[in-house]
């Protein structure tokens, strides 16, 4: 952690609504007038998109069914490390772009499947903020939470972050059903092995729970909405966590346990803008009473 040059980590699976939150972190940025450098978690995979195929053919022709992008030797985790740790130190850092559609390849004039160059983040920033899959890893490699200030899990259950990738998959990227099922299938055991694992070192973990039947999630012709949900707000350390204000202005909401929260899934910027904004605002003006 640094408290000149504060760092955000965002972490989620592929299909888990991590770039809804980014929308959220975006208002607060806006409103709040912080300037912040944003980078992906894709910008640190290890394989463009052909390279990544072709290792997979690879990995499966040796035997090993398991090799995803969510496995930890898919992810240059070591450079995701190297840029916390500088940005932290120095406020400055690089990173890149994994281009991957049409529109985007129109934009940064690279290639569908292709990374950007390596680019030197904007000056005088007052924070860096992450989304992507390896956020808060910790191994036998890296230890990124270490370099983190603030930690947010995006965790829906499992078989609604199923359901938003199937169709995401299908509608955006022109994949089948059957696709998108397979990808999920060879995923499960870096999930349970790369992903999971994260969750314990969030500072605060966001996980919503569809109110309707999700029980087979391949034929699923919907993506339940917010009003259909609920979303599990869990606190790792809760203390100066004011819950009597959070439940009084989240209208429907209720403590689950000592360090968690329950709203309906409609109120989850809400909350978070409620939640978040306060401790944006105490990392940012902390940090720049030192730069000055």
């Amino acid at each position: 952690m640094s408290k000149k040059h504060p760092i955000i980590s965002v972490t989620g699976s592929s299909g888990a609504g991590t770039s809804t939150v980014k929308d959220t972190f975006d208002q607060i940025f806006r409103r709040e007038e912080i300037k912040a450098v944003s980078i992906e978690g894709d910008a640190f995979h290890r394989f463009n998109r052909a390279d990544m195929r072709a290792e997979l053919v690879r990995r499966r022709d040796s035997g090993d069914e398991t090799f995803s992008h969510f496995s930890y030797e898919a992810n240059e985790l070591g450079e995701l490390e190297r840029v916390f740790r500088e940005y932290g130190d120095t406020g400055n850092g690089r990173s890149r772009h994994y281009v991957h559609d049409a529109e985007e390849a129109e934009r940064h004039g690279v290639p569908p499947g292709e990374f950007t160059a390596w680019a030197p983040f904007a000056q005088d920033t007052d924070l860096l903020f992450y989304e992507g899959l390896h956020g808060s890893v910790v191994n036998e490699d890296v230890n990124l939470p270490k370099y983190a200030d603030l930690k947010i899990g995006v965790v829906p259950v499992i078989n609604l972050e199923w359901i938003q990738k199937i169709h995401r998959d299908r509608a955006s990227r022109g994949y089948s059903t059957e696709a998108v099922t397979d990808t999920i299938l060879r995923r499960m055991h870096a999930y349970a092995h790369c992903i999971c694992p994260q969750f314990t070192e969030t500072d605060i973990n966001f996980q919503r729970v569809p109110m309707v039947d999700t029980s087979n999630p391949f034929i699923a012709r919907w993506i339940p909405t917010p009003d259909e949900s609920l979303v599990v707000i869990r606190f790792r350390n809760p203390r100066g966590i004011d819950f009597p204000y959070l439940t009084s202005m989240i209208s429907g909401s209720w403590m689950s346990r000592a360090n968690s929260i329950v709203i309906p899934g409609n109120k989850q910027d809400l909350a978070m803008q409620l939640i978040l904004t306060p401790l944006i605002e105490r990392l940012v003006t902390n940090a720049r009473k030192l730069r000055d």
